[in-house]
């Protein structure tokens, strides 16, 4: 049963093209259903998988305390799998049919205060060069909204400072070009003229933009560390996430008049949908404002 889950995976992989933590997800979710099958259904083959099993895995998750949106990726990683087995032969009926997701109210994103953001940037001391690259990834987050595993996955031929944009890969490897910023574009000349070097002078293999301090690409781990110290030092009350700064360059751009298509094609959302939350924002901090400073509220 383990290996039709491997062949899943790799389907997802070489034909779907998904993303490398999409598709640790999928896999963590599917291992963990299919030892649940196996320890206490007892189950050796998929066809005698019923939908009853897969009901009584679910509420397990709930009686584990796993949220809601938890079980609705569980349900999702189900019902693709259980479509590719029945697809490719490997079962003979599909029992995640009208498997019911939990209802979620959508959270709204958490971002920062014109002034918070003043701050954050201006926490890296450029008396280093790590100074300098902390300066120059958080000018490029705030400049872009590029998620922090495009930021790391970036590297030197995708920047263009002349022409005043960067390439990313994102979400499916699908590419996109994001103008950026004069104040961004002065960080990056910085760090690259001036600190990369020191970085890649342990090492002349690695093509990355920004470098850790054993001359190889930051990971997404290595930046949250950095990212967390930056906000304690900045006075950031708020738990900072590696998309804070990109949930607030949604809104500030949205607040100053942007176009929500224009925001959505930067930020590389498929689904306008997914960037209607941000004008949501916008909306309640309005709101804010209006009882805060009108004489009448």
């Amino acid at each position: 049963m383990e290996e039709q889950i491997n062949g899943f995976i790799h389907y997802l992989q070489i034909e779907r093209e998904m993303a490398k933590n999409t598709l640790l997800s999928y896999e963590r979710d599917l291992k963990g259903y299919l030892h649940y099958l196996k320890t206490i259904e007892s189950k050796r083959s998929w066809n005698d998988v019923q939908r009853v099993h897969l009901v009584q895995f679910l509420n397990t998750l709930r009686d584990n305390g796993k949220s809601p949106k938890t079980i609705a990726r569980h349900i999702a990683s189900l019902r693709a799998f259980h479509q590719y087995l029945l697809r490719t032969k490997f079962a003979e009926n599909d029992p995640s049919v009208h498997l019911e997701a939990p209802k979620m109210e959508r959270s709204l994103p958490k971002v920062l205060s014109l002034t918070e953001v003043e701050r954050l940037l201006d926490a890296p001391k450029l008396i280093d060069h790590y100074g300098i690259r902390d300066k120059a990834m958080l000018e490029l987050l705030y400049a872009t909204g590029i998620r922090v595993s495009e930021l790391v996955g970036i590297n030197v031929d995708d920047i263009h400072l002349d022409m005043g944009f960067i390439r990313c890969t994102g979400k499916a490897n699908k590419e996109r070009i994001i103008p950026i910023s004069h104040t961004a574009s002065n960080a990056l000349r910085h760090y690259i003229t001036e600190s990369r070097p020191l970085f890649e002078a342990k090492t002349d293999q690695d093509q990355a933009l920004f470098l850790n301090h054993q001359g190889k690409r930051l990971t997404r781990q290595g930046f949250w560390k950095i990212l967390k110290k930056l906000a304690r030092e900045a006075g950031i009350a708020q738990d900072m996430t590696p998309h804070t700064l990109r949930h607030s360059f949604a809104v500030h751009l949205l607040e100053n008049g942007a176009d929500l298509r224009a925001v959505q094609e930067m930020l590389g959302h498929a689904d306008i949908s997914t960037t209607q939350i941000y004008a949501n924002v916008t909306k309640i901090r309005l709101k804010d404002v209006y009882n805060k400073f009108h004489p009448r509220p």
